[in-house]
């Protein structure tokens, strides 16, 4: 499945028409701060800044800011290919000057000037649906970078080399800080004991980062009490409406999504879900998967209670792939909204029949979850 829905996406992306910028082989500008790792040839990966000509670039790499800031995906797409990617290849546990400027980078509070030369004019943009968009690329003769003043949590994260690197992301998370600014530092081997770190490419490190900020609140709040309604969150933007339905039962949790003439007249649906028990492997559907449970795992453990939970996603016509930041952010929001309650299950499918574009029935039919759960309370009527 997860094979239909990538190739699905890279249809979709093949037919996108957008302008990157254009520069020539010599770059002055800064980086958001913001450094890419790639995964081909792993364990040698592409590794190296994104920059852009203008001084000030934060806004360009900062996807939190995104949901309110901006009006359309062609905006953010437009903005983001603004950034031009610069890489060399390098070993995942090397170290040299080159992954010390990246570490650099990465760690800075703000955006950081750069000087670099490209050993040939870079070229083409980059799609993918589990990462932002960017602009052109290409192999680094030279980059110089000013001296960055470091984000101090960051930066204290980084000296602590008995420190793990989940606690590491747990600690900061739990302070505050970004989720961008977390994933890029795990990408760049800033967290971890010594010997353990190493660089981990950028897809990696957003599907890690969601995954273990989620495992720990889904570990917390299985020791709350149940919710005693059921619940309704929504929220809407980049043409995506998210609807998330959260039930009084233990938690156990489900993510589908439909793309609905995106293409043409097709609607493609995708899912997968877990038990209560932790879901061993990947999930099918990528890393979407991990970021809205994070985003629902998080506002259950802020409230101190537990639920099962069946998030429900329609794309439309205009949608673009962004990252999966962009069912993150949607996802928070949704949690942040005053939810709709009802006293059962019937009345909460039945009102979000009314705000699905696709009929209750063929949601019913995809997912596993809410099959379980109604199986469950029919024969929990029989006792």
């Amino acid at each position: 499945m997860f094979r239909g829905k990538a190739r699905y996406l890279e249809k979709l992306t093949s037919r996108l028409q957008f302008k990157s910028v254009e520069v020539g082989q010599e770059l002055e500008g800064s980086s958001p701060p913001s450094v890419f790792v790639g995964k081909a040839g792993y364990p040698k990966v592409y590794i190296g800044p994104m920059m852009s000509v203008q001084e000030e670039s934060a806004l360009l790499d900062l996807p939190e800011a995104w949901i309110d800031s901006v009006k359309s995906n062609a905006e953010i797409v437009n903005f983001r290919l603004q950034l031009v990617r610069g890489k060399q290849l390098t070993e995942i546990k090397e170290e040299n000057s080159f992954v010390e400027k990246m570490r650099d980078i990465v760690l800075a509070k703000n955006s950081v000037h750069v000087d670099a030369e490209f050993e040939k004019k870079p070229r083409g943009t980059f799609f993918h649906e589990d990462m932002q968009p960017f602009g052109p690329s290409a192999a680094l003769k030279n980059l110089e970078t000013e001296n960055a003043k470091y984000h101090p949590q960051l930066e204290k994260a980084y000296y602590d080399t008995d420190l793990k690197a989940r606690d590491a992301i747990l600690q900061l998370n739990d302070k505050g800080l970004l989720f961008s600014q977390i994933q890029k530092a795990l990408s760049v081997g800033v967290f971890g004991r010594k010997r353990a770190r190493r660089l981990v490419p950028t897809r990696w490190s957003i599907t890690a980062a969601d995954s273990t900020i989620s495992d720990a609140s889904i570990e917390e709040l299985k020791h709350f009490p149940l919710i005693d309604t059921f619940r309704v969150y929504e929220f809407a933007s980049l043409k995506n409406y998210f609807s998330a339905l959260l039930m009084p039962t233990p938690w156990q949790y489900e993510f589908i999504e439909a793309f609905i003439r995106v293409l043409g007249q097709e609607i493609m649906m995708f899912s997968d879900y877990e038990t209560h028990f932790k879901k061993k492997e990947y999930a099918s559907i990528g890393g979407c998967y991990y970021s809205a449970r994070l985003a629902v795992a998080e506002a259950l453990e802020r409230e101190e209670k537990q639920a099962g939970a069946v998030i429900f996603r329609e794309s439309y016509p205009g949608y673009i792939p962004l990252g999966v930041w962009n069912v993150r952010e949607n996802m928070k929001k949704a949690m942040q909204q005053v939810p709709k309650e009802f006293s059962s299950l019937n009345e909460a499918l039945a009102y979000m029949n009314t705000k699905l574009y696709l009929p209750l029935h063929r949601w019913m039919r995809q997912s596993q979850v809410l099959k379980s759960v109604r199986q469950q309370r029919t024969l929990a009527s029989f006792g």
